[in-house]
């Protein structure tokens, strides 16, 4: 049975997130119903990020497996149709081993948060940006976003309702940056909190208005309290941009070490599976 990995464009605006739920139309429920028009099976497909209500998405990734062996390109193009009129589209096809796992074997996600800043309103990006009207300094804010990168407990940044067994998470890179009208920050990790993006761009929107500086943002981070956490932003900037992974012939040794010390793949202590931020399944 083949095993296909397709990567994944979406406006997330008219679903309730990335995973099926019984409270209205989800990414996972638009393509698994392409697959059933496409080839009449009933499958379940495995993404790499649970995005959230609102919270769009130009790399997730997921896999699917087929009785089939069907070309990438007939896959790819026949999920697109039926995927119509729905705002999803399979950017990529590929076929991969059969241990591939969407989630489990990702070894790095990175988002993207967009902030229009200026004056007038939103008028064709609404709901696609967060719009905030008072002129941010983004160097502060690059600056103060260095407190999140490293190893932390993030308990401060994540929903109280987060089912990660741990809150600490090791944060790779936050770049905040202007293109022109918009404040761009971008950040990487092997996964994320519930709200963790969100909860700290909403916090270093306070540095960008002058009203918080690095130092609130160190204690803020320290004080491993919800309640010292600054507002939160809104679903609508943020992107889930990309997933990374290891080499085919690492992920396949990787899986034959694990399945020799009889360990679950699933419960991977290094934390894929706290994934929650893309972000989460509630927020």
């Amino acid at each position: 049975m083949p095993r296909y990995k397709l990567t994944i464009e979406y406006d997330g605006r008219p679903f309730v997130g990335w995973q099926r739920q019984a409270n209205g139309p989800s990414v996972q429920a638009v393509l698994e119903r392409a697959v059933k028009s496409f080839c009449g099976e009933d499958i379940t497909i495995g993404g790499a990020g649970r995005t959230d209500t609102g919270v769009h998405a130009t790399g997730q990734v997921a896999h699917v497996d087929l009785t089939r062996d069907w070309p990438t390109e007939t896959v790819m193009g026949a999920l697109n149709f039926y995927c119509l009129p729905d705002a999803v589209a399979v950017m990529s096809c590929e076929k991969m081993h059969d241990g591939f796992d969407a989630r489990f074997s990702a070894i790095r996600r990175a988002y993207r948060y967009r902030i229009l800043n200026r004056v007038p309103p939103v008028t064709f990006e609404r709901g696609l940006v967060w719009h905030v009207k008072p002129d941010l300094d983004a160097a502060a804010m690059h600056a103060a976003a260095q407190v999140f990168v490293g190893h932390h407990d993030f308990t401060t940044f994540r929903h109280t309702r987060c089912q990660a067994k741990s809150p600490e998470k090791t944060l790779e890179v936050f770049t905040v940056r202007r293109q022109g009208e918009e404040i761009i920050a971008e950040c990487a990790s092997r996964s994320f909190l519930h709200n963790q993006v969100r909860s700290m761009v909403g916090t270093l929107k306070l540095v960008g208005e002058g009203r918080w500086c690095a130092d609130d943002v160190r204690a803020a981070l320290a004080a491993r309290d919800r309640k010292a956490c600054g507002p939160v932003a809104p679903p609508d900037g943020l992107y889930l941009t990309r997933v990374d992974y290891r080499p085919v012939e690492a992920d396949l040794a990787w899986r034959a070490a694990r399945s020799a010390a009889r360990e679950d793949v699933q419960a991977d202590a290094a934390g894929a599976d706290d994934d929650d931020d893309g972000e989460g399944s509630t927020d």
